[in-house]
């Protein structure tokens, strides 16, 4: 394969990237120099600490992504580089899941608070977008597997 045929969604994994990092780093900054309501803080601190917490596999995940683009440029892609970097994307993509489904209870309360019940699905859209991803990394992830077996195996027969 062409060394650019995968430059544009290498490009789309960097521009997805900067945002993210511009905003947990300024965030930080913000929030240090604004803190909450006092009044209200037991509840968005802890809505903000795992929003910032799920920035880290959410990186890692692109990176993955990038990994795996890179090895199909190598034409590396039915490797076990392959397999692994699909598996790490699976994990991160779980890890970010689980860690919103520990911050759905806040949002919650918020909602309460707010007497906005909209704002629980849209606290549950990252929790089923991870997860679809993770599933969908499983599937790829186990059908490369099976490429790489049968590849292996007329290997053998040849």
């Amino acid at each position: 394969m062409k060394r650019g045929t995968t430059l544009f969604l290498k490009l789309a994994v960097i521009f997805i990237s900067i945002p993210v990092l511009a905003l947990t780093i300024f965030g930080f900054i913000w929030l240090a120099n604004n803190s909450v309501n006092p009044d209200y803080a037991y509840i968005f601190y802890p809505i903000l600490v795992g929003i910032f917490v799920s920035v880290f596999p959410f990186l890692v995940a692109l990176y993955q992504a990038f990994k795996l683009l890179s090895y199909i440029d190598k034409n590396q892609a039915f490797s076990e580089f392959s397999v692994k970097a699909l598996k790490n994307i699976k994990l991160c993509a779980w890890i970010i899941s689980g860690i919103y489904l520990v911050i759905l209870p806040f949002v919650y309360i918020v909602a309460e608070i707010d007497d906005a019940p909209g704002l629980i699905l849209v606290g549950m859209i990252p929790i089923f977008a991870s997860m679809v991803i993770a599933i969908f990394a499983a599937v790829l992830q186990k059908l490369l597997k099976e490429a790489i077996d049968i590849k292996s195996e007329n290997a053998f027969i040849v």
